[in-house]
């Protein structure tokens, strides 16, 4: 099997899968791969670790989009004035929300997906999904922003500012002071001027929100599962491709990565027998090494045929063990050989 038709009709991939599989690696591959289809392609990380720079030969990651010989220049979004955007990036209360806020991350990464797609002059984008169980957070990430903004306290701080105090004065003074012993009466300070200075952007965040949500199940996105043969990682695709079945998102490919070869066109069984046969000689030790490892080998291929056949129709492409890691363009280009050039089909083995 291959991935070429993905890259070459999609417009987002999204890689999932648990740390330590080769999800970065595999999603710098992708974005090669349409690169070498013709197509603007670029990579966008919820989790930037070094691996994905180390793999594409640069020294760091950064929010906007670099290419292997320069950077590209960012926008300012949504803030009617410069001065109200350093405003709000300046407020206390915004630097302490955004840094603790679960979900924050995600919904950036999110925000920074769709600039990509819809005006980055982008036509594939590959998302690389941080390695934990919360990885799809991110799925639901512009569904929070959209309750929050439509939360009965958002809305009462965001009155218009004359209604506002008058409601403060009035109504809720008391609670105002209350909240202040406890918090602090600064922290409050902080809090209102952060919602008076968001005043008028709300409906753009709220419009962007709906706008990804779109893009996230749109037909010209699809999701990529990446695991390796090992107990725990296919234990992890099992759980991330239930998250992905529980949202209504199917997914497009399983990618197997560092499968163990297979030396032999018979089976663990066989090769036993055999090793019996030559008992008390040299040759009997190595046949009951190769059984042992054809004998990992079929618990391999018995583990990875489970995942697969619960993500059915997507194909199963097999990457085995490369002779030596991938921190380079040389080294995605070999693996891109088994990802585009048609993952190895296991060998048959005779019943044993």
């Amino acid at each position: 099997m291959t991935l070429a038709p993905l890259t070459r009709t999609r417009r987002v991939i999204v890689c999932c899968g648990s740390g330590g599989v080769g999800k970065t690696t595999t999603a710098a591959v992708l974005a090669m791969e349409g690169a070498r289809q013709g197509r603007r392609a670029v990579v966008v990380t919820i989790d930037p670790a070094k691996r994905l720079a180390d793999a594409l030969g640069l020294h760091s990651l950064s929010n906007t989009p670099t290419r292997i010989e320069g950077d590209w220049p960012g926008e300012l979004k949504y803030a009617p004035s410069k001065t109200q955007a350093e405003g709000i990036l300046r407020n206390r209360f915004y630097r302490n929300i955004s840094a603790a806020l679960s979900g924050t991350q995600e919904y950036m990464a999110m925000e920074k997906l769709y600039e990509l797609h819809e005006e980055g002059g982008f036509e594939l984008v590959i998302v690389d999904t941080p390695p934990t169980r919360n990885a799809l957070d991110f799925i639901d990430a512009p569904r929070r922003l959209t309750r929050f903004l439509d939360n009965r306290i958002f809305r009462w701080l965001m009155m218009p500012t004359r209604a506002y105090l008058k409601a403060v004065n009035v109504a809720t003074r008391t609670l105002l002071r209350t909240i202040s012993r406890v918090v602090g009466a600064e922290v409050v300070q902080d809090a209102v001027a952060f919602f008076q200075a968001f005043e008028g952007m709300e409906e753009g965040f709220r419009q962007r929100a709906e706008r990804v949500l779109h893009l996230l199940s749109d037909p010209a996105t699809a999701f990529l599962l990446v695991t390796t043969p090992r107990a725990d990682a296919l234990e992890e695709g099992r759980f991330f491709a239930a998250k992905l079945e529980e949202a209504g998102i199917p997914v497009e490919a399983l990618v197997v990565n560092r499968m163990h070869p297979r030396f032999a066109r018979i089976g663990a069984g066989t090769l036993r027998e055999r090793a019996a046969d030559h008992a008390g000689s040299d040759l009997a030790g190595l046949y009951e090494n190769l059984a042992d490892f054809t004998q990992l080998v079929e618990v391999e291929e018995a583990n990875v045929a489970e995942l697969s056949e619960r993500v059915r129709p997507a194909p199963l492409v097999r990457v085995p063990f490369l002779p030596s890691d991938v921190h380079d363009l040389e080294g995605l280009s070999e693996l891109g050989k088994y990802l585009f050039d048609g993952g190895g089909e296991p060998a048959p083995v005779p019943g044993s």
